[in-house]
């Protein structure tokens, strides 16, 4: 069985308060799981209680043993490691993996920084894991027992990956941060800068990108996809801040066929109330608008916490 875990939904920065019970308030964190398998994305605040609940449960069978899968290394998808409660536990064995925008820094020295005495009051040193630090690019994984992981770049002002996970012909796919692939050069002929051989050349790349995007996705069971803006948002001033609309969610998981899309990455300016108005309002615009007979209706959710979907 491959399964999803929800332990942080939140973009950005963490935000708890009464407005945010129900969906929660933790940064980026995700349980993936292949049978008895452990797999996690990313380091977001949500993984304090997923360590603690790790403690109470799996550790009482066996040590705990893990790959981490590190989406990028903004802020808010790292900064939940030191209160990761595994770390001090010196059976526990982690395989943290991501990508590196500037070669000159390691992984290690990324993740290892906010480890140190003007950040925290526990060194890297310190801890009692054993943990293996890996760069990935864009490549297929196979991690034993059947279990396969695709990786994916994605559109983010740094390096960002995109994970596909495979296990007895089921698939979970994440993809966050992202927002469309566009053409960053100038494409209106009154633009001084304007050139058309380039102009007609950065369309192609954008738009060859956002389909390898949806190939990506492909018959996906699942697809968590970032939805930090709506499609009105987007466009009044979004644009390059490397996040998606619930619109472009939408229509990228119906083109890939995908049958289970969960909207994620909130924006920290939601309050529950507003995202569960949204969510209302996509699913009425999927029963109007797109397939909706038979088994090929898009199934759709809001990511809250504490919520498990299995593929």
């Amino acid at each position: 069985m491959l399964s999803v875990r929800f332990w942080g939904t939140r973009g950005s920065i963490p935000v708890p308060g009464q407005d945010t019970i129900f969906f929660g308030g933790n940064t980026s964190c995700l349980e993936i799981r292949a049978d008895d398998r452990l797999m996690i994305v990313d380091l977001g605040t949500g993984v304090k209680p997923l360590g603690d609940w790790l403690m109470d449960n799996d550790f009482k069978k066996r040590p705990i043993d893990t790959d981490i899968f590190l989406t990028h290394t903004h802020w808010d998808h790292i900064m939940g490691l030191p209160m990761f409660a595994p770390l001090f536990i010196s059976t526990t064995k982690l395989r943290i993996r991501g990508p590196v925008s500037y070669e000159e820094d390691t992984l290690e020295s990324i993740i290892g920084a906010q480890l140190s005495y003007r950040f925290w009051p526990v060194r890297q040193s310190d801890l009692s894991a054993h943990i293996e630090y890996g760069q990935l690019k864009e490549t297929t994984l196979d991690l034993g027992g059947g279990v396969k992981v695709i990786t994916k770049y994605l559109s983010h002002p740094i390096l960002c990956l995109g994970y596909r996970f495979e296990y007895q012909g089921k698939s979970i796919v994440t993809a966050y941060d992202h927002e469309p692939f566009r053409n960053l050069f100038p494409s209106k002929p009154g633009d001084r800068n304007y050139d058309e051989d380039t102009a007609r050349e950065g369309d192609a790349a954008a738009r060859e990108e956002n389909e390898k995007v949806i190939n990506f996705f492909k018959n996906a069971d699942v697809l968590v996809h970032d939805t930090q803006y709506t499609e009105a948002e987007y466009q009044a001033g979004k644009k390059g801040w490397g996040h998606s609309s619930y619109e472009r969610a939408i229509e990228n998981a119906e083109k890939a066929a995908v049958k289970h899309l969960v909207f994620f990455h909130h924006d920290p300016n939601r309050n529950d109330t507003a995202l569960t108005q949204l969510e209302w309002d996509y699913r009425d615009q999927i029963n109007r608008t797109y397939n909706t007979t038979g088994d090929n209706r898009l199934e759709l959710t809001m990511a809250r916490e504490g919520l498990t979907i299995t593929a």
